[in-house]
């Protein structure tokens, strides 16, 4: 089986060809044939952020080019012959109709499908939330313009669930102790899933059968990272911003002349759940209080910044270890674009091997904890009971739950 799997859910355009190679309905493996992903963080570092209607009329732009990359490094790309052209002049004005709203991308899109034949793929896979609704209809009507062009099932997955099982294309299929089918060892599982917009801990007793049990009351981590570099004059992104900064405090500085100590909002707290608005706000009087000089200093930008990396992820190391103690799982599962933070896997590592822990730490190479759509695919395979080709039924849904997609 073949996927090809969209995902417009912020700002990154993301496509990818995934193989599922199996046997008598037992999956052996995922192959990555190609994972395209066009980033616009250039054109946002002005706005601090993603500017949403900025981000849609560039996944217009960049849909196109993403998948016609995707498809030629799958080797799947091929021209149409001159007696196939003429066929398919009728569909053009359904076509129109389906990117109704989409001007851009449909004048693209028309030019790439007359030229190019159908490629050798089974099922569509897209993401429908959660996300910037703006961003997320391009790449569901996209889809939807690709299904009924080529004739094909389209499986709607949620960019959480993701991010989850991005822990599939090489953790599990890679490790002698997992198959993609053989998961005593695995479950269940806790998912600590952290990103610029979601801060959440995840009970998993199997594939499909999800239940939140915490999550972040106000600013996820990512977005605390991106709005005290903000503070701290560091671009957009926050994370890797703030990140280098603390590896230099690491490198460079021996012995700070002041010591800078940020609160760890909710750390002891019962529950698992997270709140980094108050270790924002703690930054921003401090700084707020240094003369000029001082936070204007390269001294005092990298020793916050360690603080700041370090305030996260003491937090988010210890709740999760909470909530993987009193729930007496076998794994933990980590996931997200906070989740490339060489710090902080480490830290995790440290911690499960100094508590001497018998659990398994799984957790995906760095470039598939970012938006991608190769995690997509997977997610598009184990939800592949969803395919269809009624596809005008598709919608996109901005705040969709991970536990919205249980299906056991």
């Amino acid at each position: 089986m073949k996927i090809l799997a969209i995902d417009t859910s912020c700002d990154d355009t993301c496509a990818s060809i995934l193989k599922v190679k199996s046997q008598k309905s037992k999956v052996k493996s995922f192959n990555i044939l190609s994972n395209i992903v066009s980033s616009q963080v250039k054109l946002h570092q002005k706005y601090g952020g993603v500017y949403p209607f900025l981000a849609k009329r560039e996944h217009q732009r960049n849909l196109i080019p993403v998948l016609k990359e995707s498809l030629s490094r799958a080797r799947l790309l091929k021209l149409k012959v001159k007696n196939q052209k003429s066929k398919l002049q009728l569909k053009t004005q359904k076509l129109k109709e389906i990117l109704k709203r989409e001007e851009i991308l449909y004048k693209k899109l028309k030019r790439f499908l007359e030229k190019y034949q159908k490629p050798k793929i089974d099922i569509i896979a897209v993401t429908i939330g959660p996300g910037l609704e703006p961003c997320l209809w391009q790449g569901v009507n996209f889809a939807k313009a690709l299904a009924f062009w080529w004739d094909l099932p389209v499986v709607p997955v949620n960019h959480i669930e993701a991010h989850v099982l991005a822990n599939w294309l090489e953790p599990v299929s890679r490790n002698f102790q997992f198959s993609v089918f053989n998961f005593q060892k695995l479950f269940p599982a806790v998912c600590l899933i952290v990103s610029g917009g979601h801060t959440q801990l995840i009970l998993m007793k199997r594939i499909g059968n999800y239940k939140i049990i915490g999550q972040t009351r106000d600013d996820a981590a990512g977005e605390c990272f991106d709005k005290t570099a903000r503070i701290l004059g560091l671009p957009y992104p926050g994370g890797p911003a703030i990140a280098k900064q603390a590896w230099q405090w690491k490198s460079e500085i021996r012995n700070p002349k002041s010591e800078i100590k940020l609160p760890r909002p909710m750390i002891n707290s019962k529950d698992y759940d997270f709140s980094f608005s108050g270790l924002k706000t703690a930054v921003l009087y401090d700084f707020k209080n240094r003369p000029k000089k001082v936070r204007n200093s390269k001294e005092y930008i990298r020793t916050m910044s360690r603080e700041i990396q370090q305030a996260i992820i003491d937090v988010l190391i210890k709740k999760t270890i909470k909530a993987a103690r009193d729930y007496r799982v076998k794994s933990i599962l980590f996931g997200g674009g906070v989740a490339a933070n060489d710090e902080l896997r480490k830290q995790f590592q440290l911690k499960i091997k100094n508590l001497k822990l018998k659990i398994n730490f799984l957790v995906p190479p760095k470039n598939l904890c970012t938006d991608n759509a190769a995690m997509v695919g997977v997610a598009g395979y184990f939800n592949r009971k969803k395919a269809t080709k009624n596809y005008q039924k598709i919608k996109v849904l901005a705040n969709l739950r991970i536990t919205q997609f249980n299906t056991c």
